[in-house]
């Protein structure tokens, strides 16, 4: 169970409230908790809360649904949750119960979760607008379904039904976008974690090291720091950092490869995402060096684009012309830059864009694009910036010191009122960097 540490009750309630404005007087917002997922059998995945319940609440709890009703007079606030059970409690762990959730989470009243169906009717008649992510899960999609079908069968005794369905992301996505410095204080603290993970499994590589070892490094100090992988973690020795989303993590890296890791910890719910490849003896090869700087190249040009009122896509495309015009030198392409950028033959080698948004979920909420137009960058946006080449190791049309080398850099970056701050800056990142740090041993 995930506390809340870092965030206060005022936060979430400021939170609440501003949605609630945002929405209107004659609305009703309606939140699930994230079902708990079965693993096998009888054995439960790791529970986490949907991002959106916590963002609002910070409430730890599965089985809850958190109704928001702007200007009711019996209270806006409403959260149903389990009812305390000593019984259940002594199998599971202690529940926050009703009484609790008035107390400590800020609501002004708050239900047992089997009373929502004889409740929530009640709560939608007279509303004319219902928030709710539609799609997301599909039982509490037919339960709603129901509790509407209920007012409108009353609509003869003169209920009111709701009348129009409107997608909670628009307005929740946008919020989330933008980082409070509590936030960005929880996005900090899991970049330093995950900082200290990459480093320990720099230091513990060596030629015959198993992937699944590395990994374990890194997840260690995750766990040692009261955090956890953000997602899987991905260690890619050889040819197996071409694949991107590599999770198998079963291979050994022999004498001579490069380690890909992309692994980010999760602190209080807040993601961190790094990418770092090293070469696994400590030393990079010529060959291995000159993709490693040019990656580099392309960090840097993307990273000189992070500043309020620059385009997001920007960076993307001052990466791609960056990689691109490397690739003409070194030969892995031929012909014009223009022609190279304009017809795609750079995404042999570049397949992916340069980052996304970062924050509660890895690949965070909020729109990349406005009426069309990549938005501009804006002061508490938090995103990753992540170039990478990758010659797959079957590429017979090049030559074959360049075979089977994947590399990609990532950084989180947060935007400021005068240009950006790299969340993850301490950690290693040009080959010098990373050579002097593997030098320096376990």
């Amino acid at each position: 169970m995930t506390s809340n540490a870092g965030m206060t009750a005022q936060a979430y309630t400021r939170r609440r409230k501003q949605l609630m404005r945002m929405a209107g007087e004659d609305a009703i917002l309606i939140l699930p908790a994230a079902p708990e997922r079965i693993r096998s059998r009888d054995t439960h995945y790791p529970y986490r809360q949907d991002s959106d319940l916590w963002y609002l609440t910070g409430f730890p709890e599965p089985e809850a649904v958190l109704v928001l009703v702007p200007g009711r007079k019996h209270g806006e606030h409403l959260l149903f949750c389990r009812e305390r059970n000593p019984e259940r409690e002594g199998w599971d762990g202690p529940r926050v119960g009703p009484e609790g959730a008035i107390d400590a989470y800020g609501m002004d009243d708050a239900y047992p979760i089997d009373d929502l169906d004889e409740i929530l009717p009640g709560l939608l008649e007279g509303r004319t607008r219902v928030y709710y992510h539609f799609g997301r899960d599909t039982d509490f999609d037919l339960k709603l379904i129901g509790w509407l079908n209920r007012v409108r069968a009353q609509v003869r005794q003169g209920a009111q039904p709701p009348h129009e369905f409107l997608e909670l992301g628009h307005l929740l996505d946008e919020m989330r976008l933008f980082k409070s410095q509590g936030e960005l204080k929880l996005m900090r603290k899991a970049a330093e974690i995950s900082m200290l993970a990459h480093e320990t499994a720099m230091r513990a590589a060596r030629p015959g090291i198993h992937e699944y070892e590395l990994q374990a490094e890194l997840e260690r100090v995750f766990r040692a720091h009261d955090a956890h992988p953000a997602y899987g973690s991905i260690v890619g020795a050889g040819g197996n950092a071409c694949v991107l989303h590599y999770v198998a993590n079963g291979g050994a890296a022999k004498d001579g490869d490069l380690v890909l890791i992309d692994a980010g910890a999760e602190y209080r719910n807040y993601a961190s995402d790094i990418t770092r490849t090293f070469p696994v003896n400590g030393r990079f090869s010529k060959a291995q060096r000159a993709l490693h700087d040019l990656v580099g190249a392309a960090h840097a040009a993307a990273m000189a684009q992070a500043r309020p009122g620059v385009p997001y896509e920007t960076g993307h495309n001052a990466a791609v012309e960056t990689l691109t015009e490397g690739l003409l030198q070194l030969g892995l392409l031929k012909g014009k830059l223009e022609k190279n950028i304009a017809d795609g033959s750079y995404k042999r080698f570049y397949r992916h864009k340069t980052g996304h948004w970062l924050g509660l979920d890895v690949h965070d909420v909020g729109d990349y694009r406005i009426d069309g137009e990549s938005r501009l960058l804006e002061p508490g946006m938090v995103f990753t910036i992540e170039p990478g080449l990758y010659v797959a190791p079957d590429d017979k049309s090049v030559h074959a010191k360049w075979r089977g080398i994947g590399i990609r850099t990532e950084d989180d970056v947060a935007i400021t009122d005068d240009g950006h701050e790299v969340l993850t800056a301490k950690l290693a990142r040009s080959a010098d960097e990373i050579e002097a740090l593997m030098a320096r041993g376990a």
